[in-house]
C-alpha cells in the first residue's frame, strides 16, 4: 500500500472548523459525561431555571394561585490556549506506520494534519477534566471548578447544602466510613430532587474504590467481579465518577443543575493552527497552537449538597 505524502503540513482551523476538534478533546474529560454542556457561550451566559406552582381547583374566575421564581446564575468561560512544539520527523514515522496498518474492513487514514492535531486532545481534556473540579481562573491555564477551595462555584454560592465528613469537616474517607458519608449525602438531598432520573452522587475514582471494597466487605455483593456490567448506584441514586474530583469529597447534584460552557463556534475563542517551522528557522518542528475556552456554573445551589 502507497503511503500519502503529507505536503503542506501546515493548517488554520478556526469556529466551527476547529470546533469540531476542540469538541472531540472536550469530550475525553469523562466529567462531562456528567453535566450538562453548553457549547455556545461567547463571552457569559445567563442560566436560568424557573420553580413555582400555581395549580388550583378550576373556577369560573382567574385567582392568583402562586408564581414563578427566576433563579439566574452567570457563566463565563475563561479563554485559554494550548501551545506545543512536536519533531515531525518523530510523528511521521509514526504516522507512516499507522497508513500501512489500514486495509479492508479498516477505518480510513487519517491526513497527517489531524494526526498532529490528534497529539493535543489528551492534553485539552486532563486540563479540562482538572479545572471543572479544582481550576482556579487565577491560575494560568485554570478556569475556576466547582469545588476550589475557597473560591470553587459550590463554595461561593453561599445556597448550597453544606455536609461535613464523618469525623468532622476534610476528615479522610475510609472504607470504614464511606458508607456513613454517603447515608448523610442521600439524607441531606431535597425532597423535590430526590427522585429525579438526572440526580447522581458525584466522588473521585478512589472514594469509588473505597465505596466498592465497604460494599464487598459487608457482603451485598462481589463488586469486584462486576467490570461493565454494574451500573454504580447508592441507594438508588446513580453514582458519578469523575476523574478531576479531590478525594474526601461528596456532591449531590442533578446533571441539568450543572454547567460546563465553551464557545466552539466563534473565530476568536475556538481555533487551531498548525506550522511547519522548516521554511522559518530550518527546523524540522511543527508547532501546534490551540485556543479555546471554558467554565462551570451550578444554577440552582439549594439542590446541591456538598459533603466535605
Amino acid at each position: 500500500m502507497a503511503v500519502p505524502n503529507p505536503t503542506n503540513v501546515g493548517s488554520t482551523f478556526a469556529g466551527t472548523a476547529a470546533g469540531f476538534y476542540i469538541s472531540a478533546a472536550l469530550k475525553q474529560a469523562n466529567s462531562l459525561d456528567f453535566i450538562t454542556s453548553m457549547e455556545n457561550v461567547k463571552f457569559k451566559q445567563v442560566i436560568q431555571r424557573m420553580e413555582g406552582s400555581g395549580i388550583a381547583d378550576a373556577t369560573c374566575e382567574f385567582t392568583s394561585a402562586g408564581s414563578l421564581a427566576l433563579t439566574e446564575a452567570i457563566i463565563a468561560p475563561k479563554e485559554l490556549q494550548l501551545n506545543l512544539e512536536l519533531c515531525s520527523k518523530n510523528l511521521l514515522s509514526s504516522w507512516e506506520s499507522l497508513q500501512m496498518k489500514a486495509g479492508a474492513g479498516s477505518p480510513p487514514p487519517v491526513s497527517f494534519d489531524d494526526y498532529v492535531i490528534s497529539h493535543m486532545g489528551g492534553l485539552i481534556a486532563q486540563g479540562t477534566e482538572t479545572s471543572i473540579w479544582g481550576g482556579n481562573d487565577a491560575v494560568a491555564g485554570e478556569f475556576t471548578g466547582f469545588n476550589t477551595a475557597a473560591v470553587g462555584q459550590l463554595i461561593v454560592n453561599g445556597t448550597v447544602v453544606p455536609v461535613a465528613n464523618v469525623g468532622g469537616a476534610a476528615t479522610a474517607y475510609t472504607a470504614t466510613n464511606i458508607i456513613e458519608n454517603l447515608q448523610n449525602a442521600a439524607a441531606s438531598i431535597p425532597s423535590a430532587v430526590y427522585m429525579k432520573e438526572d440526580l447522581y452522587i458525584y466522588m473521585s475514582p478512589k472514594t469509588y474504590r473505597l465505596y466498592i471494597s465497604a460494599i464487598s466487605t459487608l457482603g451485598y455483593v462481589n463488586a469486584y467481579s462486576m467490570n461493565g456490567d454494574y451500573d454504580a448506584v447508592f441507594e438508588g441514586i446513580k453514582i458519578a465518577v469523575c476523574n478531576g474530583m479531590s478525594n474526601d469529597v461528596l456532591v449531590a447534584a442533578e446533571r441539568s443543575n450543572l454547567f460546563f460552557g465553551t464557545d466552539l463556534l466563534s473565530d476568536q475563542t475556538s481555533r487551531i493552527d498548525l506550522l511547519d517551522m522548516n521554511s522559518l528557522n530550518g527546523s524540522d518542528n511543527i508547532r501546534l497552537l490551540a485556543r479555546y475556552s471554558g467554565g462551570v456554573q451550578v444554577g440552582i445551589g439549594a439542590d446541591v449538597v456538598l459533603v466535605s
